[in-house]
């Protein structure tokens, strides 16, 4: 019989407003849409590219076939379409050149003399011993497996909690326990299967590990050994410390799985904005050499020819930006979220 219930009755010795368990993924806990998580983290960011570069040229053909009639002789005009592509053309080089400086700047911080790279070394290898010490085994080689070893001591603890801790003769605690342990066995699960197979490199690996809240379930420890303190022995204690200690290293191993995404991301986008530069440079070149006002002329269903082939290559010109776009969008995003190591919770929505 759970805690909570006597006889099929609610138990009036537990206060079940205590707010234990969380839902085992990001975008439940935020309540936003499935929609914003895909476009701003889940997406492949060619897919985003993609989109934004659909919009922009829907919307630049809707804007000037809709918009009054004086846009489309402006258009059509030589100097217009002159001004608007030798505009792009400085604007794609110099753009190129900033985001190239940029992944030249990363890389910078993985070079330095031979003390700092031992030091570098040192540190990661007692931070993986460590490891080892925790999970009873090698600490593996793949950082997926290197998080999912992580998640499975964390939940293997927690059960060890709940077992340790069930011949306390306190409701309240057992119904906590009980909460508590359900909900980090069913975001451990949650958070297993998304690593189970997840390649670093692609986004899944730090997507998955964004989804695993450690940080408040440190918090819940804490709370349970201080609200509890009376009716928790040096065992039980000890019980809730390896917990805890599991936990916090999921913390650190975490960071250094998304910087090394980061950096993995920002090198990878300088490579792409590098390959796209110079389509665009060529597109914005033939349409300031020679494409006039007289080039395609007549429409099709009331959309200016003119207009699409105008449409379409500012579009293309767009390329290297919407790239940058799509990078940026999902590395600030998670930098906002991740902004505190510690169990410190900043959004509204899981406090």
């Amino acid at each position: 019989m759970s805690p909570d219930s006597i006889d099929g009755e609610a138990n009036p010795n537990v206060d079940t407003d205590v707010d234990v368990s969380t839902a085992n993924t990001m975008r439940d806990r935020a309540g936003e849409s499935r929609v914003k998580i895909w476009l701003l983290l889940a997406a492949n960011r060619w897919h985003v590219t993609a989109v934004l570069a659909l919009a922009v040229f829907v919307l630049f053909v809707a804007l000037v076939t809709l918009l009054p009639p004086p846009l489309l002789p402006q258009l059509r005009s030589g100097d217009t379409i002159e001004t608007m592509f030798s505009t792009m053309i400085g604007a794609i080089i110099t753009g190129t050149t900033l985001v190239v400086t940029i992944g030249q700047l990363v890389l910078s911080q993985e070079n330095g003399p031979l003390g700092e790279q031992r030091s570098r070394m040192e540190n990661s290898m007692d931070f993986r011993d460590y490891t080892e010490e925790l999970i009873g085994s090698p600490s593996p080689a793949d950082p997926s497996a290197f998080l999912r070893n992580l998640v499975d001591v964390a939940e293997q603890r927690a059960n060890a909690v709940h077992d340790g801790l069930s011949d306390i003769d306190s409701d309240q605690l057992q119904w906590e326990v009980e909460q508590f342990t359900e909900s980090l066995t069913g975001n451990s699960e949650t958070v297993r299967e998304q690593l189970d197979g997840a390649e670093f490199g692609t986004f899944d690996v730090l997507f998955a590990a964004l989804n695993y809240n450690y940080g408040w379930k440190i918090y819940q420890v804490e709370r349970i050994a201080n609200d509890h303190a009376e009716d928790l022995g040096e065992p039980e204690n000890t019980l809730l410390t390896e917990l805890k200690t599991a936990l916090s290293l999921f913390g650190p191993a975490r960071e250094h799985v998304k910087t090394l995404y980061f950096e993995w991301a920002l090198v990878t986008l300088s490579q792409l904005i590098l390959y796209a530069a110079i389509p665009a440079l060529l597109v914005a070149g033939v349409m300031l050499t020679t494409v006039t006002g007289a080039t395609l002329p007549g429409n099709t269903f009331g959309v200016a020819h003119i207009t699409v082939l105008v449409g379409a290559a500012f579009t293309i010109t767009l390329v290297p930006f919407l790239l940058f776009t799509s990078y940026v969008l999902r590395i600030v995003t998670v930098a906002k979220r991740t902004l505190a190591i510690e169990p410190l919770i900043l959004r509204d929505s899981q406090r």
